[in-house]
Parts: structure tokens; C-alpha cells; sequence
């Protein structure tokens, strides 16, 4: 059983409540807690405001797919992609994929998953040359677990290997998945987004 799997379906939910609560309380003259890095993902990603599921399999993940069409009513909507092969593998679920940026939901994949601070590394990849603000409002992220690197130097050396002959450009991160919520002035300018992850176990 995976350590994803452990921590949302364990047993005695108080005990990892517990265990969160004994986190939030340390005192901040206190040396950090090293955690491993999904474990420590995880926390940062929904202190963020992100929204998890995890899958354990491509019929999970169609699954949770599903649950998220169907909680915002995306059936039948316009979806913009600039990724054939996601277009092809999500081809049954009544989707207009369209490169039109005024759609109800952005999907795609991403670059890695950054532990430290629970953001998400995305590059021209993903989204060819546009910029954060201007795309949708919403994201449907798919990942997998071997995507999840400690930090944000990890990633970007990861970008470079995967891409020696052409590294891709517009390299940047979300971290911020609450648009709704009031921004202080540390975070005035930076671009939130109602995030879903879609989490593959492929370790």
C-alpha cells in the first residue's frame, strides 16, 4: 500500500489529525519537520487550497474525472487543451476540447509537482505560450507520483535533462488555488486558480 493511499484511507482518521495538529503547533524556533517529499507535498498542496484525488490506476482516474465533470457541471462544455494525447485518452466524456482560453476548464499535464511549498511547475509544454491570467479560471491538472521532486531547483534541472535539445520556454509555477480568497500583499499579482490534481500512483 503506498504512502498516498495510507495517509487518505487510514484507519483511524483522529491519528492523522493528531498528527497534522502536533505539525501546526510546533513552535517556529523549532527545527523543521523533514517529511517525505509526498507526504510533504500533500500538506502544502491543500494549505494551498488545492483540491487532491489520488488514483491508483487509469480507471481511477477516468473515475475521478467524472466526479469533477459532474460537480461542475463541465459535461458537454468547452475545455481548453493544447494536448492531443490527453484529448485522445478523455475522448469519451462528451468534451469540446477547443484552444479557446473563455472556456469553463484548462487541462493538462505538468512538469513536476514541488514539494516544498505545494505548487505546480508547468512550462510551454503545457501551455504553449500564453500566460497564467489568461487562461480559465479552472485547472484540471493530471501527474503522477514520480513527477514529485523536493524543490523547485530539482524540477528545473529535471526540465533541462528531459529536454536537451530544446528546453521549453514560459517555465513557471501555481501555487496559489483559492481565487476567491482575499490576497494579502505578499501575494498581490500573483495568479490563483480552482485547481484539481489528478494524482496516478506509477511508483
Amino acid at each position: 500500500m503506498s504512502l498516498f493511499r495510507r495517509i487518505f484511507f487510514s484507519k483511524s482518521k483522529s491519528d492523522q489529525k493528531n498528527k497534522e495538529r502536533h505539525i501546526d503547533d510546533r513552535s517556529k524556533y523549532m527545527p523543521e519537520i523533514d517529511l517525505p517529499i509526498d507526504e510533504s507535498f500533500m500538506m502544502n498542496f491543500k494549505k494551498n487550497g488545492g483540491k487532491f484525488l489520488y488514483c491508483d490506476n487509469d480507471n481511477e482516474v477516468s473515475d475521478s474525472f467524472d466526479k469533477i465533470l459532474l460537480e461542475n457541471d463541465w459535461y458537454e462544455k468547452n475545455v481548453c487543451c493544447f494536448d492531443t494525447a490527453l484529448e485522445h485518452k478523455f475522448s469519451g466524456f462528451n468534451l469540446n476540447y477547443v484552444k479557446d482560453i473563455s472556456a469553463s476548464f484548462f487541462f493538462a499535464t505538468c512538469e513536476y509537482l514541488i514539494a516544498d511549498n505545494g505548487a505546480i511547475l508547468i512550462s510551454s509544454n503545457q501551455l504553449k505560450e500564453k500566460k497564467i491570467t489568461e487562461l480559465p479560471d479552472n485547472f484540471v491538472i493530471l501527474a503522477s507520483t514520480s513527477q514529485l521532486v523536493k524543490s523547485i531547483g530539482e524540477g528545473l534541472k529535471g526540465i533541462k535533462s528531459k529536454n536537451k535539445n530544446s528546453i521549453p520556454s514560459n517555465i513557471t509555477t501555481i501555487k496559489d488555488f483559492e481565487p476567491q480568497k482575499e490576497k494579502d500583499f505578499l501575494s498581490y499579482g500573483s495568479s490563483s486558480k480552482n485547481l484539481y490534481l489528478l494524482l496516478l500512483e506509477d511508483l
